[in-house]
Order: C-alpha cells, then structure tokens, then sequence
C-alpha cells in the first residue's frame, strides 16, 4: 500500500448543540511539521491530539484546524453581576455626595455600567470531558478521511513510479543491441588513428596491440552498470509493492539508479546510446520529482 504526502480531511460533530469542525490538510516534507489552530478551551489537551496526528500521519506538513460553533442562544461571555452591584452602589454614594443638577435627571446608569472594565467576562474555559471525547473522536475520524484520501492519492503515485522504472529497464534491454556496434566502432576509430597520415605501423607488435585494445575496451565496458541498474530498478518496484512506508528509500534507491546511469553516459563513446541514456535520465527525473509526494 502506497500513501502520497498530500491529503485532506474534514468531518463534523455535535456536542450540547454545539457544531465541533475539524479539518486536515497535509503536503509533503521531508520531516513531520504540525500546525495546530484550535480555540483556547481546547489547548489542555493539544499534546494528546499532537500525538495522535503524528503516530497516524507520520511525516509531512500538516495543518489541523479545529473550529466550536456554539449552541443558539450560548453566549461566550456572561455578566459579571457582582460588578455590576458594586459599579451601582458607588455611583448611589457618589449621587449623595455630589450635588445632583436637573439636567442630569434620568440618567441611564445601567448603560454607563455596561460600558464599565469587566463587567462582561469570558464564559467558563473548563473542558468537560464529555466534550473532548467527542472532539477526540472528530480528529480521529478526520485523520481517517485524510489517510483513505492519501491512500488514493499514493495509488496513483505508485503507477506513476512503476512505469517510470519499467522505462528505464526498456532503455536497457535497447541498448544491448547497440553494444557490438559500439565496440566495433571503437576498435574501428583506435585503429583508425594509426593508419593516418602515411605512418608506418609495420613494425607495431599486433598481438600487444591487441592486449592493449582489449584493456582499453574492458576499461569502457558497461556490463557490470547495466547489472547494477537492472537490480536497483527491480529492488525499487518491489520497494514499491511490499513496504508501506518507504518514500526516503525510494529516494535513496533513485540516487543510485542515477549513479548508474550517468557511468553509463560517461561510458557509451555512441550516440544512440547516448540519446538512450538521456531518455533514461528524464524517466529518473520524473521519478525523483514524485517520490518526494511519497510517504
């Protein structure tokens, strides 16, 4: 089973009439980098949500939000009546210290009151844990959404990767073909240069000729890249097959496919195999660009 990086996930529930939203939403990276926006009633308990997005999403950024609709008629703030009592009763004092004009007469106090320091506080910030139970449940829901998400996602992220390395494996098979020409082409230019000019090569002892020749061609010989190569692409589709969790040794797979490759190139001394190679080298960079998706 594939997983991609990216991922979304959002689900709904209620509590006492109030509406508790989640929402997750994940990109790629090469660590696990969280970012949690939830209101202040719930911040006792982040570290406990922290812990489960990390063992369940284990890597990328990953944003959660966490939003509380009250219930109709619930209010955040309450009144703070014995503020409000102490706020009057200093004003009744003062109205009998101060000599009181007519104009003053009926005036609104409640409202003077009202726009008083304090005198609304903030509703109660105690967590019942009905409540968080019920949010606990939300998340983990939620991080279930995102994983089926990230799930399909990495599906289509697997073919994408298997075919890049079936292409490369194409290249190679089309290469072999061209081998006996590339060596005859070789041998054919070496010996070549020592008939230009008029030199007289009489006296050059053929069978050292020859020794030298065969050192130089084992010397550019690309069996042993070729084996190599077809074993890292094998071992990279049956990364992709069996382990779960496998985007960092995708990666390392592909750094040494890449190897290869670029031996390969330095190697070829002929064009067709050159134009193969760089065929190979655009599939390992397409490979390379999605395997950083994958989880």
């Amino acid at each position: 089973m594939t997983y991609s990086m990216t991922g979304y996930g959002k689900h709904s529930s209620s509590y006492k009439g109030r509406l508790l939203t989640v929402e997750i939403r994940t990109l790629n990276s090469k660590q696990i980098d969280l970012n949690v926006r939830m209101p202040s009633i719930y911040r006792e308990r982040e570290f406990e949500i922290r812990d489960l997005l990390s063992n369940a999403l284990q890597r990328g950024k990953i944003d959660l939000s966490i939003q509380r609709d009250l219930a109709p008629g619930e209010s955040n703030t309450v009144l703070n009546e014995e503020l409000v009592a102490g706020y009057f009763k200093l004003i009744q004092k003062m109205e009998k210290t101060i000599e009181k004009e007519a104009s003053n007469k009926g005036t609104d106090y409640l409202s003077l009151i009202m726009k008083m320091p304090e005198v609304l506080k903030p509703a109660s910030d105690d967590l019942e844990d009905e409540e968080y139970a019920v949010l606990y449940e939300a998340v983990q829901l939620c991080v279930s959404k995102c994983l089926a998400f990230r799930e399909q996602e990495g599906e289509k992220l697997a073919t994408v990767l298997r075919q890049g390395a079936k292409n490369i494996l194409d290249g190679l098979n089309d290469i072999e073909p061209l081998e006996q020409e590339r060596i005859d082409r070789i041998r054919g230019r070496i010996t070549g240069n020592l008939n230009e000019d008029g030199v007289d090569n009489s006296n050059i002892d053929k069978d050292r000729f020859e020794q030298e020749l065969i050192y130089y061609l084992e010397k550019l010989d690309i069996t042993e890249e070729k084996v190599r190569l077809r074993a890292h692409c094998d071992f990279f589709i049956k990364t992709i097959q069996e382990e779960q969790f496998k985007g960092k040794k995708l990666s390392f797979i592909g750094q040494e496919m890449g190897r290869e490759i670029n031996t390969l190139g330095s190697k070829a001394q002929h064009s067709d195999i050159q134009r193969l190679v760089v065929g190979m080298k655009d599939e390992l960079e397409k490979i390379k660009e999605q395997v950083l998706n994958i989880l």
